[in-house]
């Protein structure tokens, strides 16, 4: 149903696709954290994914991670965890057995937010894991999301400055389409109709 592997060739002739619901920015605890974790905790999967500031010295300590993003179908929640930390609300909703959280590499990204914060991880979906059982062997979120959803998506903000003060447009979109896209593809693979 799925080719396995995907040319860069391939990809730059498929049509750019990105996150088109509302981006929230979330600095601090109060009225629009709470929002967020009540439009969450409603969700029974989310888009999983984190940011942690590149390091460009070889064997610098790596930084902890500096943003946390969790998205429904329609919301993006960039959380910034160099400002607030992980509060135990957000940690809940890590490990939460009812919501399932759909990232690639989900193991890395847990042990970075167990450092803000000891929680028990529940519930994570790791997109790479589950895509093999449709014999898809290419691995990256932008291979995963050509071959799954015949879509590109954009990679130039990747090792842009996490922990700035004020996050630019560009990252903003970037962040919130890595975690929206992956849970796009988990219910593509479950089977229901994607529009994109």
């Amino acid at each position: 149903m799925y080719q396995s592997s995907i040319t860069p060739e391939e990809i730059e002739n498929l049509p750019l696709t990105a996150f088109p619901g509302r981006i929230h920015i979330i600095t601090e605890k109060g009225p629009d954290f709470n929002a967020a974790i009540s439009h969450l905790s409603a969700c029974r999967a989310i888009g999983f994914d984190t940011e942690t500031k590149p390091i460009f010295t070889p064997h610098a300590p790596r930084p902890r991670t500096a943003l946390l993003q969790l998205s429904s179908l329609t919301d993006a929640f960039l959380f910034r965890l160099s400002d607030m930390g992980l509060p135990d609300e957000l940690a809940s909703i890590l490990s939460s057995t009812c919501i399932t959280k759909v990232g690639a590499a989900v193991i890395d990204d847990i042990a970075g937010l167990e450092k803000h914060n000891r929680f028990k991880a529940h519930r994570f979906m790791d997109l790479q894991q589950f895509a093999e059982r449709f014999d898809i062997q290419d691995k990256s979120v932008k291979k995963l999301s050509a071959i799954i959803l015949g879509r590109r998506i954009s990679k130039a903000q990747q090792c842009s400055n996490w922990e700035a003060t004020v996050l630019s447009e560009a990252q903003e979109l970037y962040a919130a389409t890595d975690a929206w896209i992956c849970l796009i593809m988990y219910n593509k693979l479950l089977g229901y109709d994607i529009n994109l």
